[in-house]
């Protein structure tokens, strides 16, 4: 158990230290080129529409096997060299990001639902809070080497290597991963529960400003670069200490969970529109990263897996919708608004997220998971 431990938390290590590069540092790497916020917008929706479009796949075509996993870490390996020879054509970056949302977009719900099933979600967040860590190395990193456009893309192909090796040092675990066709689940159906998915969905679109365009907004108001990569690092230190803390919060209803953290996240947003000058003000809507982002994304993947039985497709379908499509539409919608309502938009992208939840119907959806 305890070298499972550690492959899992090492995954989530370089993982999202990949994750931290691509969001902090590439925007403004792409800036620095001569992209324009528009072209930006385009390139950061493209990852995340192949990680909806994907899932779609493995519901009545293909099976999620051992295979299809190997087959997308070797896609990951390839991008790091595409990483380094597209990055100065819009067209061809398009591709790149086209081939890494298909393949990190399957990765990580393999590993997601092996973490849970292995850790059970007690221990769960103190693996995950390995990949608030990777986060945090690469944003204190990376943040003074900004001059050479190159150091993010060695950042980037480092990243990727470690991923790579750790998931398929998790993937030996013969238990959980064979080639054989997992058990179908006849009732996986997104209509069991319309109004989460909706709120998942929307809950991403308004990350969408914050992922993609966070630092340029923040630098634009006059917040140096060194400052911001420490906002990074605190809301990300915020989101540690609750993956650490969070199954004493777990014990609570799933369900009410969610919808304070959906919440809390308009909240979040609604401070950086009227105060994106202010530091204290920052500091304080960072520190909401801890509810809007890990116990959030640890209570609806729980939920989902509860809900459920075929639990690695949900998965597959949370970070498809999510993270995808919303991944998707968030940086489009935050690529053509920029400006001063940029988060005023995405506070009001949230509240939605939450309305939304409120019509979900917790006893209809208790009698689907007994059927």
């Amino acid at each position: 158990m305890k070298d499972r431990f550690f492959q899992i938390s090492a995954f989530f290590f370089f993982y999202f230290a990949l994750i931290g590069v691509y969001v902090i540092f590439l925007p403004k790497i792409l800036q620095n080129i001569g992209y324009t916020p528009a072209q930006i917008g385009i390139i950061f929706s493209i990852a995340p529409l192949m990680r909806f479009i994907t899932p779609f796949f493995f519901l009545k075509i293909f099976a999620l096997t051992t295979t299809v996993l190997h087959r997308a870490l070797f896609t990951m390996f390839v991008t790091i060299f595409l990483f380094y020879t597209t990055i100065e054509d819009f067209y061809w970056f398009i591709v790149t990001n086209i081939l890494y949302g298909i393949s990190s977009g399957l990765v990580l719900p393999y590993i997601e639902t092996y973490a849970l099933e292995v850790l059970k979600k007690e221990n769960y967040g103190r693996a995950r809070l390995y990949g608030s860590l990777g986060f945090i190395f690469v944003a204190l990193a990376l943040a003074r080497l900004l001059n050479d456009n190159h150091i993010p893309l060695h950042a980037i192909a480092v990243t990727i290597l470690f991923s790579i090796v750790f998931a398929g040092m998790i993937s030996t675990d013969h238990r959980h991963f064979s080639n054989k066709s997992p058990k179908t689940d006849t009732k996986f159906l997104l209509s069991k529960a319309t109004a989460l998915w909706i709120s998942v969905f929307l809950m991403q679109v308004s990350f969408g400003a914050f992922y993609s365009f966070f630092t340029i907004y923040e630098s634009e108001h006059g917040v140096a670069l060194t400052t911001i990569s420490y906002l990074w690092t605190f809301g990300v230190i915020c989101e540690i200490v609750l993956f650490y803390y969070q199954a004493r919060i777990l014990h609570l209803p799933l369900l009410r969970i969610i919808r304070f953290t959906i919440l809390i996240t308009s909240v979040r947003w609604t401070l950086l529109f009227l105060f994106p000058e202010n530091l204290a003000v920052i500091f304080i809507s960072q520190s909401l990263h801890a509810f809007s982002f890990a116990l959030y994304h640890t209570a609806t993947l729980s939920y989902l897996s509860g809900i459920y039985h075929d639990k690695k497709l949900a998965a597959q379908f949370y970070y498809g919708i999510g993270f995808g499509l919303g991944g998707f539409f968030g940086s489009l919608i935050a690529g053509y608004v920029y400006g001063a309502y940029l988060f005023a938009v995405s506070a009001v992208i949230a509240l939605l997220a939450f309305i939304s939840l409120l019509f979900y119907d917790t006893k209809q959806q208790l009698q689907h998971r007994n059927q």
